[in-house]
C-alpha cells in the first residue's frame, strides 16, 4: 500500500488589487507620468555624460555603467533622428497612455497580435489595422547594422 505524500510547494498566492496592471492598464501614482523607450533614454543619459565630461564633472558608477550597457544592447534606434520620429509617430496617437507608447517603441513588435499579447490593454484602444500600420513605419526606422 502506497503512502500518500506531503505536496513539496505552496499553493500560489492570488494575484488582487494593483498586482494586476495588464489587462486594465493601473500604473497607480505612475499613470500620467511621461515615460521614455529605451532608445530616448540611451539618448538622454549619453547626452547627460558627454556634457559632465566636458565639465570634468564625471561620476561613472557602477549602475551607470550597467544601465548603458544594457541601453545600448536594449535600445532598437541608435540615431537621433529616428528615435526623435517614431517619439512624434507614438506622440499622435493620443487614444495611448503614455507608458504604452514607450513599450511600443521600446518593444517593436512586428505584428498587432504581438503587441496586444506583450501590452494587453491596448487591445480596445486601437484597432489591430490602425496598430498593425503604425509598428509598419516604426519598423521601417529601424537600422539594423547600427
Amino acid at each position: 500500500m502506497a503512502q500518500a505524500t506531503a505536496p513539496t510547494s505552496r499553493t500560489r498566492e492570488k494575484i488582487t488589487g494593483d498586482e494586476e496592471a495588464a489587462a486594465e492598464l493601473k500604473l497607480g501614482e505612475f499613470q500620467n507620468v511621461p515615460t521614455l523607450t529605451l532608445s530616448e533614454a540611451r539618448l538622454l543619459i549619453n547626452a547627460v555624460m558627454d556634457h559632465r565630461k566636458q565639465q570634468r564633472k564625471v561620476e561613472e558608477t557602477e549602475t551607470l555603467i550597467k544601465t548603458q550597457d544594457y541601453l545600448d544592447v536594449f535600445a532598437r534606434f541608435k540615431v537621433k533622428e529616428n528615435i526623435e520620429a517614431v517619439e512624434r509617430m507614438l506622440t499622435s496617437h493620443t487614444e495611448m497612455e503614455l507608458f504604452e507608447r514607450s513599450q511600443l517603441g521600446s518593444l517593436c513588435c512586428e505584428s498587432a497580435e504581438e503587441a496586444k499579447t506583450l501590452i494587453p490593454s491596448l487591445t480596445h484602444k486601437i484597432s489591430d489595422l490602425d496598430l498593425q500600420d503604425l509598428l509598419d513605419e516604426i519598423t521601417k526606422l529601424r537600422n539594423f547594422t547600427e
